[in-house]
């Protein structure tokens, strides 16, 4: 089947195009009304809303596509296996070099996956729409063009008002004449991939939206961005929204297949209830990570938490990571379309013959 949307004309401009001018309205919003303040970083109801409702929820959301389904675990067992087990041997070993050390591999390997997902969604718009390789390549450098330019003008800005999670995480001392150049040359490629796709006169409105969304985001709240708060926002939101209207899908066709047992009544209990398990296990997760390691939110998480130990931390960030780890190693695998032939009908693209059972019988 054919497409020029992944879900459809009202469901693509508002999870892309809809979550770019939200994360803008937030920003502008909070600045005029002064809930925020210059120099404070991001205050507790933006930490509570955008990381741990946004962020944390979406890397939870990836137990739908895996491990809350026996019969994916059946398909894959040693990957799904191996990915959580690796991302913890290589995180203890990380924080045993160092703490510092283990946030910055962990800083570069969030960049590569936030600027891989934005890549992989003009992929499966090309296959969509069955575009030719050629246009599918293209779309693929103006992502990284958005996605790379600003990140290496910011390693040409160091240190800033902001990290990506750790103060030191990123490497310094790139000179800025590298930072303008990369700017220079992602707006050539931004520009020659409009014009080229004017040239074409198929307009695929939301993958031009989606594009259009990934550069305002990533030039806004990286080069644009004056604090943590305004990074903090525009990172999340157009990174986890979408993921989660993915995973909504994806868990609602997976169901119709007959598939997550007992869980079947949460999915058909709609997005409040799928919203609603996914924000609790993000907050229980932010909940260890402040009374065991930050210490950052009382009012949030509570106070108090024992003071842990460096021998003892090196095997918890490990551990309170491996959500967030297994993440990132799973989703290079879990959605690749031409290596998994039910993906097409679980979002809703086709009718695949298994739900055709469920719905007969």
């Amino acid at each position: 089947m054919t497409s020029r949307w992944l879900f459809s004309p009202k469901v693509d401009v508002a999870v892309f195009a809809g979550s770019a001018l939200a994360s803008v309205a937030v920003v502008w919003a909070a600045q005029a009304l002064g809930l925020v303040t210059a120099g404070e970083g991001t205050p507790p109801w933006a930490f509570l809303v955008f990381v741990v409702g946004v962020d944390v929820a979406h890397v939870w959301s990836t137990l739908f596509r895996v491990y809350l389904d026996g019969e994916e675990l059946k398909r894959r067992p040693a990957l799904y296996a191996t990915a959580p087990l690796l991302a913890f041997g290589l995180g203890v070993a990380a924080h045993a070099v160092s703490p510092d050390f283990f946030w910055r591999a962990l800083a570069y390997v969030a960049v590569w996956h936030f600027v891989r997902q934005q890549v992989g969604w003009v992929v499966l718009y090309g296959r969509r729409a069955k575009s030719p390789p050629w246009v599918v390549g293209l779309d693929r450098l103006a992502v990284y063009a958005a996605t790379l330019g600003p990140v290496v003008w910011w390693h040409a800005h160091l240190p800033r008002s902001f990290w990506w999670f750790h103060e030191g995480d990123f490497v310094a001392g790139l000179p800025e004449s590298v930072g303008t150049a990369a700017l220079f040359l992602h707006g050539v490629v931004l520009l020659g991939w409009l014009g080229a796709m004017a040239a074409r006169r198929e307009l695929h409105l939301g993958k031009v939206l989606l594009v259009l969304a990934t550069w305002v985001t990533w030039f806004g709240g990286i080069v644009l961005a004056q604090s943590d708060f305004t990074f903090t926002v525009m990172n999340v939101v157009l990174h986890g929204v979408p993921y989660l209207a993915l995973l909504y899908r994806y868990a609602k066709g997976r169901a119709a297949e007959g598939g997550y047992g007992r869980l079947r009544v949460l999915l058909r209990a709609g997005v409040p209830a799928f919203l609603g398990l996914l924000l609790l296990l993000a907050f229980l997760e932010e909940t260890a990570w402040d009374r065991l390691v930050w210490h950052e939110h009382p009012k949030l998480f509570g106070a108090g938490g024992p003071e842990l130990s460096a021998a003892a931390l090196t095997l918890v960030v490990p551990l309170l990571s491996l959500p967030q780890v297994t993440h990132y190693l799973l989703d290079g695998f879990v959605w690749r379309t031409r290596e998994d032939a039910s993906l097409p009908a679980r979002l809703g693209w086709a009718v695949s013959p298994a739900a055709q059972e469920v719905r007969h019988d």
